[in-house]
């Protein structure tokens, strides 16, 4: 940024919430007090269109997602977000695929019939599971590895980094390729920060983002391969699924979870 602006800008990282976490940061940017950060569903709190940034296989594959962020729903839902948030969207990165592990290979929605499994507490996700035929229960992810330890839960879903980091592969043997949310995150910045800046400036910047996107999505894909081969050292074994059964049968208890304001743009995100 400092090469793009002559100088006149330059971008200091601050991670592991140093600055605070996610929804301060958010109101930090509104304030004024800190101008970059990087957030997806939790927007929802301010724009209900944001909670589309994470929905049970509302988006199929990363071709999808960036066809749906980068034409007229992603438009819409940045728009949303824009007007109830004052926070401007730069950039979007793609974020792990959750997935289901287990001790036993899960590949259809009936085989899930009295699973326990751990879910964060987002309500959507317990009714998607809830009518797949699993025990969904809510549970903080510190608490998940003992759980899976002493049986009080059978499964877990979450994507492969934090499987890998939990160490997850000491307590279940099967990651189920159910690939049940595909969702993305925002860079954002404060509209009215941004706007005050030298149109050069705002130039630099919106340049800046979308190299730091292009940049992020090659390391992410050689980071979930690098993952993936991590695992299976580890004696996990990936087992591939219906992802399209499990889908179906999900599918009335996502949208009829979602706030009817924003339902039509998921239906759009579906048939996109």
């Amino acid at each position: 940024m400092a090469r793009r602006t002559k100088g006149a800008i330059e971008i200091r990282v601050f991670p592991n919430e140093q600055l605070g976490k996610e929804t301060d940061l958010i109101k930090g940017i509104q304030l004024g007090t800190v101008d970059f950060t990087i957030t997806g569903e939790s927007l929802q709190n301010w724009a209900p269109s944001a909670a589309l940034l994470a929905v049970p296989y509302a988006v199929r594959d990363l071709a999808h997602m960036d066809r749906v962020v980068s034409g007229p729903i992603g438009a819409k839902i940045a728009e949303d977000i824009a007007a109830k948030t004052q926070l401007k969207t730069l950039a979007y990165f793609a974020r792990g695929p959750r997935y289901l592990t287990s001790n036993r290979p899960i590949t259809r929605p009936e085989e899930l019939n009295g699973l326990k499994l751990r879910v964060p507490n987002v309500p959507l996700f317990v009714k998607f599971w809830e009518a797949l035929g699993a025990k969904p229960t809510p549970m903080a992810f510190s608490e998940v590895f003992t759980s899976l330890q002493n049986h009080t839960i059978d499964a877990q879903e979450n994507p492969l980094a934090l499987i890998k980091s939990a160490s997850f592969s000491e307590v279940q043997s099967t990651i189920n390729r159910t690939e049940h949310v595909l969702s993305w995150i925002y860079i954002v910045g404060g509209t009215r920060k941004l706007g005050r800046l030298p149109a050069e400036q705002q130039a630099a910047i919106a340049e800046a983002a979308k190299a730091a996107q292009e940049y992020e999505r090659a390391l992410f894909l050689e980071d979930e391969k690098n993952l993936a081969a991590e695992l299976t050292a580890k004696g996990m074994k990936f087992v591939d699924v219906d992802k399209a059964a499990f889908a179906s049968k999900g599918k009335e208890a996502v949208a009829g979870a979602l706030n009817a304001e924003i339902r039509p743009l998921y239906e759009q995100i579906i048939a996109a």
